[in-house]
Parts: C-alpha cells; structure tokens; sequence
C-alpha cells in the first residue's frame, strides 16, 4: 500500500490566499469608511481656475477657513456661523496668530453678493490677507493639449 505524499507527512507548498483577501477587504472597507471622515472642515465645490496659486498653508490645522455653501450657509472650520458673528470671531482666532491669513472657500454656485459679504467681514476684524480657495482645471488629452496650449 503506497503512502500519498500528503498522507507521508511532507510539506504541503501550496499557498493559501483566502485569509490575505479576507484581511485585504476588510481594509478596504475600513479605508472606505474613514476616507470621508478625514477632511476638515465643509465639503463644497469649489470654482476651478486654469492658473490657482498653491496655498499649502490653507490645508494646515491651525488654519481659519470660512466656507460658503451653495444656499448661503457659512462656516467657520465644521462650525455653522452667522454672518454677523464673523467678524468677532475670525478677530479672536487670528488674534494670537503670526500668521493672519484667513482663507475663503466658497461653492462655485454660491452667490456672489455672499461672498463678497463674508470677505467684507473678514476684512472688517483686521485681517489683510485673505486666501481665496479654488481647484485646477483637469486638462484633457495630455501632450496634444499642451501643445495646442503652449501654442496660444
């Protein structure tokens, strides 16, 4: 009676994936999950400009971001705000700062007269610099593009 080698006790080489895909999609939910979670502050959508200026700074903890939501809503960081309220308090946050930029991200679809409101405000508490947030155009077709813009 002839022994199968698994029966004989040798090593079985075979790799088993099923618990690596089990513990990969249990990460990918859970990245999922927490992804939306990171961002600080209101998400709205933003204006996109073909030539933005790279404001790191905004996207640092300490920042003062004021939003504008499409319906006219305002907030300070995640914090719901009225307009007559902006200018204390955006006074109090930069008081103590060195830095006293105060950063403006609006929706694409806000209107303007809200914006301009909010920016009259913030300018009103002191503040000089104001940083307005906007995202860059996706530029399609790749070298033939850039051609075709660098000739203009």
């Amino acid at each position: 009676m002839a022994l199968s080698k698994r029966e004989s006790g040798a090593a079985v080489s075979d790799i088993n994936v099923t618990p690596l895909v089990d513990v990969m999609l249990v990460l990918l939910i859970i990245f999922m999950v927490i992804t939306p979670m990171l961002q600080k502050g209101i998400s709205v959508d933003l204006a996109r400009v073909n030539n933005p200026r790279m404001m790191p700074a905004a996207d640092k903890e300490d920042a003062t971001v004021l939003a504008v939501t499409r319906d006219g809503k305002m907030y300070l960081g995640a914090d719901s705000i009225t307009m007559d309220k902006i200018t204390a308090t955006v006074k109090d946050r930069v008081s103590d700062k060195l830095d006293k930029t105060v950063y403006v991200k609006s929706d694409a679809r806000a209107k303007y007269g809200d914006v301009v409101g909010v920016i009259d405000m913030v300018r009103a508490a002191g503040v000089d610099s104001v940083g307005l947030l906007a995202e860059k155009v996706q530029t399609r077709g790749g070298a033939a593009a850039a051609a075709a813009e660098a000739t203009q």
